[in-house]
């Protein structure tokens, strides 16, 4: 579709035709005409004379000077091509990581080629190829300790959340571990996204000691607004750990909001957790977008006019003599 940005400076095309009517012009007489003496006035005679020759068609001189001014203002009101509306719908989940940086989380319970690692650099390494194939997905992130903290708003940009992640150190947050406040912060940024897209995934190991928000009353909070809670429950419930895996409130929370809880003892269950989060989850069209496409033509009456000004230069200069 052809249009113009600013269609109203066609107001201008006028402008000349109302200066040459309305501006005031000197009354000279010729005996207030200043007398001059120059040694070769024959010579500056023929030349003015060659400007304003005869010589050169009136009519031709006027169209010209009607087509560059046209052109000039055509090219100001800024002509442009409109392509059709393109609708993209994309289809993806606003999901919400929430990842717990408590000092529990130091516990060094997984092994990996047969080295101990602890629990955050676990999940690190398992996010980050997880993260990676969430390609359509609009990810956010969480850190919670003492309190929870918004470190990445939902975005499509998910190398940017892992590269967040991987400098994630614990202590950053705090010592405790406030799940419930992690919750509500989460709730609170995805209770405005399109219904049935609404997914937080919560990794913890269940110790819930800080914070102001009761985790099941958070819970409830989310099941209000349709969010989905999967939990995660990182780290090993064998004894010969002070810290063990305390998975009763997570399973809670799953099942009340409609989630499900994951058991995650060991790498290679942390890594089919995200499987199986792929399995159960179903991509919804969370939001479409319509996009225009404009394709500027100024230069083309303004390239007419600039020619116009150009011939009507060379009429002046090379027309015919006699």
């Amino acid at each position: 579709m052809f249009t113009f940005q600013w269609p109203w400076l066609v107001v201008l095309l006028p402008l000349p035709i109302l200066v040459w009517r309305f501006w005031p012009r000197p009354q000279l007489s010729a005996d207030n005409l200043p007398k001059l003496r120059l040694p070769n006035t024959k010579y500056v005679q023929e030349a003015f004379s060659q400007l304003d020759s005869p010589q050169i068609n009136q009519r031709w001189r006027w169209i010209l000077l009607i087509v560059c001014w046209t052109g000039l203002v055509i090219a100001l009101m800024y002509p442009q091509w409109l392509d059709k509306h393109i609708e993209v719908s994309q289809t993806g989940y606003d999901l919400m990581l929430a990842v717990d940086l408590s000092v529990s989380m130091e516990t060094p319970d997984f092994f990996t080629n047969r080295q101990q690692i602890q629990r955050i650099d676990a999940v690190k390494l398992v996010l980050e190829p997880f993260l990676k194939s969430r390609v359509g997905d609009r990810i956010g992130l969480i850190l919670f300790a003492d309190q929870a903290y918004l470190q990445a708003p939902l975005t499509l940009d998910n190398v940017a959340v892992n590269s967040l992640l991987q400098k994630a150190i614990i202590g950053m947050a705090g010592r405790e571990t406030a799940v419930g406040d992690a919750i509500g912060l989460a709730v609170k940024k995805l209770r405005d996204r399109p219904e049935g897209s609404r997914i937080l995934i919560l990794l913890t190991d269940g110790d819930n000691n800080a914070g102001t928000l009761d985790p099941l009353k958070a819970a409830q909070l989310a099941k209000q607004y349709d969010i989905r809670i999967y939990t995660i429950g990182v780290g090993s419930n064998r004894g010969m750990f002070r810290q063990r895996l305390n998975d009763k409130p997570l399973k809670q929370i799953a099942r009340m909001t409609g989630g499900v809880y994951f058991p995650a003892t060991d790498l290679s269950a942390l890594a089919n957790v995200y499987k199986n989060i792929d399995q159960t989850l179903t991509k919804t069209e969370a939001e479409s977008r319509i996009y225009i496409q404009r394709t500027p033509l100024y230069q083309w009456p303004l390239g007419v006019a600039m020619f116009a000004l150009l011939m009507l230069q060379l009429l002046r200069i090379v027309g015919p003599r006699d």
